[in-house]
């Protein structure tokens, strides 16, 4: 089976797995695990902050951050689709007891003046208290979309003005990265806290880092303790991180050509009626009216691909380490084959 339904389902290499088998460990929960320590040093280094904390998952690395950042009762000002909102099982109010103000961005990409516009008076008593801003970069149900940064930059000096925090869901942040050309100690400058997510498209089995200063981390590490996410011998799984930090970062590039070239098939079909813009690694689109989503899924799933449905009539595939130049043109020779037989 060609597995497109996402850039987690990779498994690790031989490389990896060989460095995982290798590693000296400890117990992170007493703060002696070598490699888990080395693993939040490189992390910080990369992003400029003053420290990381290893999580068991990136929903658990923005829950913890939301936690720290906010009181029960605030408000977080995020996109309507952005993951901590659809995606997180309602940890926003579950874990922080806080209210969301939902912002409508392009393709999960809001503007600097609608959050200037979204944030509440604090003098009066009867609005949430407006204290957190949360950005997706890239936008998972936007398309792998990524923000032009001199607007993450607008909306990062709103933050400063009105004493807001600024955090952002970095899951996909070095697909990010490579297609823009920015440096993540730009955004480790701009940013009050990022999780980093090891398990996508850089092909670790486990894991996000959350960074920030000291006192952030020193409470994110508290309230990894509360939600059960301290791990032990958890040193095998950051030596995947940090071979994935070394080796798995300039190659995103390839997983972005390919997504691109699934593009360009789709916006040649007929039975294909709508294709998100392809930024990095993830394709969004619709099959043409009178054709349902689940009848081509299960169509391509008959030909060895697995891809799955994403909202009303939609379905997402996504492009990732284990998925090559031979698999992409199989897929492509299916979907040209699809077209073909629904000609005749």
């Amino acid at each position: 089976m060609i597995d497109l339904r996402s850039d987690t389902v990779t498994r690790p290499g031989t490389g990896m797995l060989e460095a995982m088998m290798n590693t000296k460990v400890g117990d992170d929960v007493l703060g002696d695990d070598p490699a888990v320590n080395e693993l939040e040093k490189m992390t910080a280094g990369m992003f400029g902050t003053e420290a990381a904390l290893f999580c068991p998952s990136g929903t658990m690395a923005n829950q913890i951050a939301i936690k720290v950042h906010t009181g029960p009762g605030d408000e977080v000002i995020c996109d309507e689709s952005s993951h901590i909102y659809n995606f997180e099982a309602g940890g926003i109010a579950l874990n922080s007891g806080c209210s969301v103000k939902l912002l409508r961005g392009d393709r999960g990409r809001f503007r600097a003046e609608d959050v200037a516009d979204s944030i509440n008076d604090r003098n009066d008593v009867h609005q949430a208290l407006t204290s957190l801003v949360a950005a997706e970069n890239t936008s998972n149900k936007g398309g792998g979309s990524c923000y032009d940064f001199s607007e993450l930059e607008k909306i990062a000096e709103v933050c400063k003005k009105e004493k807001l925090i600024f955090h952002l869901d970095g899951a996909r942040i070095f697909n990010a990265v490579i297609r823009s050309g920015e440096n993540p100690l730009q955004y480790g400058r701009l940013f009050d806290s990022i999780s980093v997510c090891l398990s996508k498209g850089l092909g670790a089995p486990v894991g996000s880092v959350l960074v920030g200063n000291n006192v952030f981390i020193a409470r994110a590490r508290r309230f990894r303790k509360a939600f059960g996410g301290g791990m032990r011998q958890a040193g095998y799984l950051a030596a995947a991180g940090i071979y994935a930090l070394k080796n798995n970062i300039e190659r995103l590039a390839e997983d972005h050509r390919r997504a691109g070239d699934l593009e360009k098939t789709l916006l040649s079909l007929s039975y294909i009626d709508d294709v998100l813009p392809v930024d990095t690694n993830i394709i969004i689109f619709s099959p043409a009216n009178g054709i349902d989503s689940s009848a081509l899924l299960s169509y391509l799933e008959s030909k060895g691909i697995a891809m799955i449905p994403f909202g009303k009539n939609r379905i997402r595939a996504v492009t990732h380490i284990d998925f090559s130049d031979d698999e992409l043109q199989y897929v492509i020779n299916v979907l040209k084959e699809k077209q073909n037989s629904t000609k005749s």
